[in-house]
């Protein structure tokens, strides 16, 4: 009879026995797992903008219509052909249409006072292009319009000219890379106070790249940066 419940007992042990050596190991390796760091990695680079865009408008006032339109284009042919001097391809400009109000239908004025001109005239102008130099020497021998009665006016007076640029994706994978190494570099002098050494990795979470001015003077130059969060585990 004793015998008849000897063998389960046995194997009720044994399986106990190997059910907390498996735990057990589990919990090991999960607190190796536990040892980990957690560091930043940043990559910044300087790159000139490879794409500039220059809106700009022309604005005339006057009590003619006929005459409005007449100074209006007639400043337009001077400014596009000031452009093709300067070596622009006519890809490169886009004339945008001519707008006139009436301000005699303006409904909202002040009743009994009229402004000093009924008609107010506005045409646009963009200058696209890849060539910033050439934009630039352009944007100085601007002030030559200025000769032939022409005021050129800028649609964000905040900044007249956009410097872009559209590269990111050929620099990505470098930069990452060295925001990775970067990364790494802290680990191992972490680890190296730690008396321990920098294994695998464990999750890494890629940070936003941002492209901004280098300085408000150079807005041509812009700062590309990328900060990555890395957790590595550390091992003896």
């Amino acid at each position: 009879m004793k015998n008849q419940f000897l063998v389960p007992l046995i194997v009720i042990a044994i399986s106990i026995a190997l059910a907390g050596y498996f735990i057990g190991g589990m919990h090991r390796q999960g607190k190796k797992y536990d040892r980990h760091v957690q560091v930043k990695g940043l990559s910044e680079r300087e790159v000139p903008a490879d794409l500039a865009v220059w809106p700009m408008t022309i604005a005339l006032a006057g009590n003619d219509l006929q005459s409005l339109e007449s100074d209006i284009e007639f400043q337009n042919k001077e400014v596009y052909q000031f452009f093709i001097a300067q070596g622009f391809d006519e890809s490169e400009i886009t004339r945008g249409v001519l707008n006139i109000t009436d301000a005699y239908a303006n409904l909202y004025g002040s009743p009994g006072q009229r402004p000093e001109f009924r008609y107010q005239g506005n045409s646009e102008f963009t200058v696209r292009t890849t060539d910033i130099p050439k934009l630039q020497k352009a944007l100085t021998a601007s002030p030559e319009l200025l000769s032939k009665g022409i005021l050129l006016g800028s649609k964000n007076s905040w900044r007249p000219i956009e410097y872009l640029f559209t590269g990111l994706n050929d620099i990505k994978p470098a930069m990452i890379e060295e925001a990775t190494n970067n990364a790494r570099e802290v680990a191992e002098r972490f680890a190296q106070d730690s008396r321990s050494e920098v294994g695998a990795i464990l999750v890494a979470r890629q940070g936003l790249f941002t492209i901004e001015d280098r300085d408000q003077s150079t807005p041509q130059v812009k700062t590309v940066r990328v900060v990555s969060t890395i957790d590595f585990q550390l091992v003896d």
